[in-house]
């Protein structure tokens, strides 16, 4: 390839290409439970409106607009949100996901998808409107379980990267499919730390 080639190649990928550089760093300070992934987490999805809505991605560019909204929710929960048994001045523990609320969560995910699917088909034009009204509701119940620091949202994110990797490879979108290909990666290797780091502070508070 020319260099003529290789610029009309990031001239047309630039904003694929830096929020998938935001999104690698977002999931790695997801990973580390660093409380600084939620300001990469309103910057991200802000672009990501513009990415998805001009590939055709209705159903994303709506969802990127909550998680700019919901960035900034996850961050006051982290900072000033309380659970049972934590102490003064301690961060919010990761924990599991408490069986009473499970019930009720599988119930919001399939209205948010009902709903999202209903929109899509009615109001757009999307090619994808059950894939994508599917990721949409997942990530709804998947980002709120983030934000409480649930260690089963890891399990939630591996279902949405593994859809969304499929998708967006079929819409021509590489660098964005090849990214959520990485996020399953890391979402199992997240899923895998934070159930150690939940354990370790168990342990810590038996003492």
């Amino acid at each position: 390839m020319t260099f003529h080639d290789y610029q009309t190649f990031f001239s047309a990928h630039w904003l694929d290409i830096l929020t998938t550089v935001l999104g690698l760093l977002y999931i790695l300070l997801e990973y580390r439970a660093s409380i600084a992934l939620w300001f990469v987490g309103i910057v991200m999805p802000a672009l990501d409106v513009y990415l998805y809505w001009t590939y055709g991605l209705y159903g994303d560019a709506g969802m990127a607009v909550y998680y700019t909204g919901a960035a900034l929710y996850g961050y006051l929960v982290w900072k000033f949100g309380r659970k049972r048994h934590q102490k003064e001045g301690e961060a919010m523990p990761i924990t599991r996901m408490p069986r009473r609320l499970m019930l009720p969560a599988l119930l919001f995910f399939v209205v948010a998808w009902a709903v999202t699917y209903y929109v899509l088909i009615t109001f757009t034009d999307s090619s994808v409107p059950m894939a994508d009204s599917f990721t949409n509701a997942l990530s709804f119940v998947a980002l709120w379980t983030l934000a409480r620091k649930y260690v089963e949202q890891w399990l939630l994110w591996i279902v949405v990267d593994i859809v969304c990797t499929v998708l967006y490879i079929n819409k021509g979108i590489p660098f964005k499919a090849g990214l959520y290909a990485l996020y399953v990666v890391i979402a199992i290797l997240g899923y895998i730390k934070w159930k150690a780091m939940m354990q370790e502070t168990n342990k810590q508070e038996a003492i």
